[in-house]
């Protein structure tokens, strides 16, 4: 499958309406119905008493959940697989061609973007979103953590599976919607948040917007949609973030603002920041001379601002100090966000999703705590070619923090090559050992160059995150007797 053409695009993501009711949409039918974020959509629709369907390329236990619960399932794309649908769901990824998507275009069948069949499923709720360049998976996985440990029983959707909730969307029992709303494609316009979190605001997804002038903006018509007394939340330490919170303050004073981060005039303010054995803690103080130690099982300063912005939520929505950092101190991490592959040789092994040069930086910064004074290698993968012609010298400063760096080729999802657009430009500029290697080469190299008590990471979008258990596997080997 690729892209939805440009000005079906355009038309799905620039819709600014309050999101449409559930019970008018009929019978809902799902394309890519395997992929996280519309199986997310389904989720909650069927629990929410919809009649769905879908179809995805591929057979996937989360086909067989949905059937299990009464969906009509269909593995393999087909026109009469439509049915008598009267709406479609579908992700950016979804394009005319689909057989499916065809059939509903010749019917003139209501045909909608994920994230409005998302909004769909918030009605009735207290909205939280969680938006931003970098993070937004984390904190929002933070928050439901936090409020489900303090029995608040939220809904939620991540783009991710996140351990201690079990899935990546659930709906609960109680009145507040926390979702992730993402920004790569301008989807996060069809929400109508109460309250808006932003992370960082940085120049990505350039594809989609031509300038980072377009990105900034973007974000700014996001929390444009809080309605009056709706609340900002936004990273005082992020130049980005804090241009939009002082933005807003100017030209919506119908909007609270509130700002987190280890700089001296953040609302919630961080302080002293350390390692405690395998975790992670650091002071918060906030309001008038209140304060709070949080105790996170997830390294970094970054995840300390996430869980300052989760812990600002909780605020919000009345939670007592206590309850909140105890329910962040449960969040055991979210899937390919520095999560714990194994350990062979005595090398520990780390994956991570990071694939613009902020993210990788913060990831090699978590993994020097984690090491310990021990060496960092990290294998890789740059995702698009546009990404990497963009960011090449930047990718190249960011792994040149690790002891060695090994660069696999461009993982192009979505995108056709550019000419002259390879891995080497960020190679060429590498400070650190390493370089290029081959992928059927990859989990030897790494192996070889780690010793115990180093840690090793895969970084990267694409299916760099398959090398893991290779690497741990090459560890064995190495370790394994002659004979």
């Amino acid at each position: 499958m690729v892209e939805i053409r440009e000005e079906e695009k355009d038309a799905m993501t620039q819709n600014v309406e309050q999101p449409r009711r559930l019970e008018d949409l009929g019978r809902v039918h799902f394309l890519g119905l395997g992929g996280v974020g519309v199986s997310a959509v389904a989720r909650l629709m069927q629990a929410r008493g919809a009649t769905i369907s879908g179809t995805d390329a591929k057979e996937l236990p989360v086909l067989r959940e949905l059937a299990g619960g009464g969906a009509r399932v269909h593995v393999g794309y087909a026109a009469e697989n439509l049915g008598d649908v009267d709406t479609v769901v579908a992700s950016s990824i979804i394009k005319a061609g689909n057989p499916e998507y065809d059939e509903a275009v010749r019917r003139g069948v209501r045909i909608l973007h994920r994230s409005e069949g998302l909004a769909a499923t918030m009605e009735g709720h207290r909205v939280v979103t969680v938006a931003g360049t970098h993070g937004k998976t984390t904190t929002t996985s933070l928050v439901a953590v936090m409020l489900r440990e303090a029995g608040m029983a939220p809904s939620f959707a991540i783009g991710a599976n996140v351990g201690g909730l079990g899935v990546n969307a659930e709906l609960g029992d109680g009145r507040i919607f926390v979702a992730e709303a993402d920004e790569s494609d301008g989807s996060f316009m069809n929400y109508a948040p109460d309250v808006a979190v932003v992370t960082n605001v940085e120049a990505d997804h350039l594809d989609h917007y031509g300038t980072a002038e377009a990105v900034h903006e973007s974000f700014y018509r996001f929390v444009s949609l809080l309605p009056v007394g709706g609340l900002l939340i936004a990273c005082a330490d992020d130049d980005g973030a804090a241009a939009l919170a002082a933005r807003v303050r100017r030209e919506r004073p119908d909007v609270r603002v509130q700002t987190y981060g280890f700089a001296s005039g953040a609302d919630f303010r961080l302080a002293d920041a350390h390692a405690e054995g395998l975790r992670y803690g650091c002071d918060l103080h906030f309001g008038d001379g209140g304060s709070a130690r949080m105790d996170l099982a997830v390294p970094g300063d970054h995840n300390l601002l996430n869980a300052a912005a989760a812990f600002a939520v909780g605020a919000e929505l009345g939670m007592e100090p206590a309850r909140a950092v105890a329910g962040l101190a449960a969040f055991s991490g979210a899937a390919r966000r520095f999560e714990y592959r194994g350990e062979a040789s005595g090398v520990r092994v780390y994956d991570d999703y990071a694939h613009h040069p902020t993210e990788v930086t913060a990831a090699l910064r978590a993994g020097r705590a984690v090491a310990d004074g021990h060496r960092v290698h990290v294998l890789f993968q740059p995702h698009l070619f546009s990404r990497t012609k963009e960011f090449a010298a930047d990718f190249a400063a960011a792994l040149s923090l690790a002891d060695s760096a090994h660069v696999l080729e461009i993982y192009p999802a979505r995108e056709a090559p550019i000419e002259g657009v390879t891995s080497a430009l960020v190679t060429a500029a590498l400070d650190t050992a390493g370089g290029a290697v081959a992928a059927e080469e990859a989990a030897a190299r790494l192996a070889e160059a780690a010793a115990p008590g180093d840690i090793v990471m895969t970084i990267g979008a694409g299916d760099v995150t398959e090398y893991g258990p290779r690497i741990l596997d090459s560890l064995r080997a190495t370790a394994a007797p002659a004979g």
